[in-house]
């Protein structure tokens, strides 16, 4: 552990001295998110000279590529979705990572090791409610969809992604055979089935924050949510629960873009910002769990049992499965539209 400490103080030290008077423009997805990398990564750096412009957008790739191909790129880090990560390293959006300059890739989780792209955090959609207004905490995606037990309508995202799975968890499948189940045809139309029993109930959500806004103004009973949402909303005072049983858990990345001028004092960044110290500061400011292994040791009990990746929560979870959606999701995204717009 000391050995540890000592090469995270001196790649602190020598990330940040380097960085020096340098801006670097650093991408995200806005919200509570943006704020915690704030405290995290952006202002440690500032104080040792380097600015850092952070921009907020919606994960909108066609961006990326447009400056890649006309050679004027403006955005040096960027934090995308997993789907993306290895889509825009096929299409060399992203600039291979040099390991050797970030740290081992044993001290990360094997899912936050790829080519173009380094885990940021993990975060999970879960199942959410108010705890001042649903007394009787739900257990299961059956309670979810059991509106005689638990009348009122319930959030979910409009698209097929998550809810589908969630559809056949509560149709009695166990989380470790869904990707199996939903692989068939046969799997896939009882998924939409059974999304159909709960659809007269569904209040669609598209952004992160409507969730817990839906929650709190009393508009639907339950929710699913991102937990870091969840997390935020209950910092300023809300009192939200989660149901952890059948969380969809996935990554976020940090990836620099091909063709940045800025290349090298990028990649410090994402060795700065990959740092367990730097890492637990994050999880302290949002509930998403870090992906360097050394950072759960600086995090205090209360601050563990709220991430996605603390054993209680994480053991009836589901990963994201990456390469099904790859290969099925743009089917599957067609059939969703047109069965909810019926």
């Amino acid at each position: 552990m000391k050995k540890i400490l000592l090469v995270t103080a001196l790649l602190a030290g020598a990330v940040l001295p380097a960085l020096a008077q340098q801006q670097l423009t650093v991408v995200n997805f806005g919200g509570a998110n943006a704020n915690a990398q704030k405290k995290a990564f952006y202002e440690p750096l500032e104080k040792s000279g380097v600015k850092v412009v952070a921009v907020e957008y919606n994960g909108e790739q066609a961006k990326i590529k447009a400056m890649v191909e006309t050679k004027k790129v403006t955005w040096d880090v960027v934090e995308v979705e997993s789907p993306d990560v290895a889509r825009g390293c096929d299409e060399g959006l992203f600039e291979k990572l040099d390991y050797s300059k970030i740290g081992a890739k044993s001290d990360f989780l094997p899912a936050a090791v790829s080519d173009c792209g380094i885990g940021i955090f993990v975060w999970s959609t879960v199942m959410a409610y108010d705890g001042d207004k649903l007394k009787t905490a739900p257990t299961t995606w059956a309670d979810f969809w059991d509106t005689k037990k638990i009348p009122g309508k319930r959030a979910m995202r409009k698209g097929a992604r998550y809810n589908l799975e969630f559809a056949l968890m509560a149709d009695g499948v166990k989380p470790a055979d869904v990707y199996k189940v939903l692989a068939t045809k046969d799997g896939a139309d009882r998924a939409f089935k059974k999304l159909s029993e709960l659809k007269p109930s569904i209040q669609w959500w598209e952004a992160g924050a409507q969730p817990p806004q839906f929650l709190v103004a009393g508009d639907v009973i339950m929710a699913t949510a991102y937990n870091g949402r969840i997390d935020a909303a209950n910092r300023e005072g809300k009192n939200l629960k989660i149901t952890w049983t059948g969380g969809i858990y996935d990554l976020d990345y940090w990836t620099i873009t091909k063709g940045t001028p800025n290349k090298d004092a990028a990649l410090k960044f994402i060795a700065f910002a990959s740092t367990p110290d730097a890492q637990a500061e994050y999880a302290k400011n949002i509930a998403y769990g870090p992906t360097n292994k050394n950072a759960l040791a600086k995090l205090d009990a209360k601050t563990l049992a709220n991430l996605p990746t603390a054993p209680a929560n994480a053991k009836d979870a589901l990963q994201f499965n990456l390469k099904f959606w790859a290969d099925q999701g743009e089917e599957l995204e067609k059939r969703f539209a047109s069965w909810a717009a019926q």
